[in-house]
């Protein structure tokens, strides 16, 4: 039988938890959609300040703009019926991916390169070489173009429990089905530092280690030591506050 050292709920514990989004690990305030977006598409593979225009802009209505994007049509098409995306979309889409990767795919180096631009005072190493792996679905060691609209359907448009089930894969490290004490004290180490030094207010030295111990008491149902994916669904529908998070990245593109 495990000690249990907290009474708080999953949602209040700790800085952590108020902090940050349980998806992403990005903060879980309520910034403007536009902040949001730019957050989000910076966190991407082969994004580029500039360089990727908003899906909604007036340029996906342009066929001729559109019709330089060279995509293979079968490609296109299974893509189209594999995610929430539109084909103008997925075009778009397209087209900024294959300028900042003109290989079709971006290595863990490059995105952990992208990553880190995007959070210059702390160290995104660890947190992205995870994110890294749940965007790396086939383990190739690359993300393709595939791979990324694939996981961004997901996150941006997915049902709750689509959502739901990409954050478990994202912190169950080894894929086994199951996350433990360990995995989820290297997630939360690994966005701590990346972030948490430079929060406000500051949390103590001891918030990854109090968060784990605040998502085991609330998420381990029957006080195995490891949280299911049944046992981390049922428990997430449950929590208001995570529900909400689960709709940060709505129609944000």
């Amino acid at each position: 039988m495990k000690s249990r050292s907290h009474d708080q709920s999953f949602s209040e514990s700790t800085e952590l938890d108020r902090s940050y989004d349980p998806l992403t690990g990005n903060p879980a305030s309520k910034p403007s959609k536009k902040t949001i977006k730019q957050r989000f598409l910076k966190l991407l593979p082969c994004y580029h300040a500039g360089a990727t225009p908003s899906i909604n802009e007036s340029n996906v209505s342009d066929d001729a703009e559109l019709s330089a994007v060279r995509y293979r049509p079968e490609g296109l098409e299974r893509l189209v019926e594999q995610t929430n995306f539109s084909k103008k979309e997925l075009q778009v889409l397209y087209r900024g991916f294959k300028n900042e990767c003109p290989s079709g795919a971006v290595n863990e180096e490059t995105f952990k390169n992208i990553y880190s631009q995007f959070f210059p005072q702390g160290d995104t190493s660890m947190y992205a070489h995870f994110l890294f792996e749940a965007f790396d679905t086939h383990n190739s060691g690359s993300v393709s173009f595939e791979d990324f609209v694939i996981s961004l359907s997901i996150i941006l448009r997915g049902s709750v429990t689509d959502k739901l089930n990409w954050a478990f894969n994202l912190y169950d490290l080894n894929k086994d089905g199951c996350i433990t004490r360990e995995e989820m004290t290297d997630i939360m180490q690994s966005i701590y530092d990346m972030m948490g030094k430079y929060t406000y207010p500051c949390m103590r030295d001891s918030a990854p280690k109090d968060h784990v111990e605040s998502f085991f008491q609330k998420m381990d149902k029957n006080n195995d030591g490891v949280v299911t994916i049944e046992e981390f669904l049922e428990t997430c529908h449950k929590d208001e506050n995570i529900m909400q998070s689960m709709h940060m990245f709505d129609n944000v593109i």
